[in-house]
């Protein structure tokens, strides 16, 4: 009887140390892992609806705005996608420049704000406007350029060119290569 408990004892002694040495070598057992810093920073930390951001300059003066009905911010890049964005650009004489578009990205760090699909950038004070695919923006040095074919309009006048910069501060307008325009006669009454 005694050799039987003994026997027993070893056996049981047997599966639990095979059942330890399972567990440790289980793959789906818990394990140590890092988080991918790049792969956190590809995430998202703020996803808003009907939201509008306004970015200030280092004297307090507010430099753009922007609504959008869709945005997603990531924090650990500083940048901020948004969808159908519509901004108010601000020149150093706080005049109001005005941008749209399809999708925009803006970087909160450096205030660089792209816009894509259908860009438009639109002077209230001039009441010209400026049409591209593709509209950069330099918050700081307010200065707007696109590399893809513009076409400014001023009705009854309009200019084409492959590209353009716009600086707002001192109103400049430069259209650069294959540039073309209507200019119609004025008429008298």
């Amino acid at each position: 009887m005694f050799k039987r408990f003994k026997v027993r004892l070893w056996l049981a002694g047997l599966v639990i140390a095979l059942g330890i040495l399972l567990v440790w070598l289980d793959p789906r057992g818990p394990q140590d892992t890092s988080i991918d810093p790049d792969a956190q920073a590809q995430e998202p930390g703020h996803v808003l609806e009907n939201a509008e951001i306004t970015l200030f300059g280092d004297n307090g003066s507010v430099m753009q705005s922007l609504k959008t009905p869709r945005l997603i911010h990531t924090p650990q890049r500083s940048e901020t996608w948004t969808e159908e964005p519509e901004a108010v650009l601000y020149d150093s004489e706080n005049r109001q420049w005005l941008a749209s578009a399809d999708v925009g990205t803006l970087n909160t760090a450096t205030q660089a704000l792209l816009l894509s699909g259908s860009a438009r950038l639109f002077a209230p004070d001039e009441g010209w406007q400026l049409d591209t695919e593709l509209l950069h923006y330099d918050g700081l040095e307010q200065h707007a350029w696109s590399d893809t074919p513009v076409l400014m309009q001023q009705p009854p006048q309009q200019m084409s060119a492959s590209r353009m910069d716009v600086w707002l501060n001192t109103s400049q307008v430069r259209l650069t290569d294959n540039v073309r325009g209507t200019h119609p006669p004025a008429t008298q009454r």
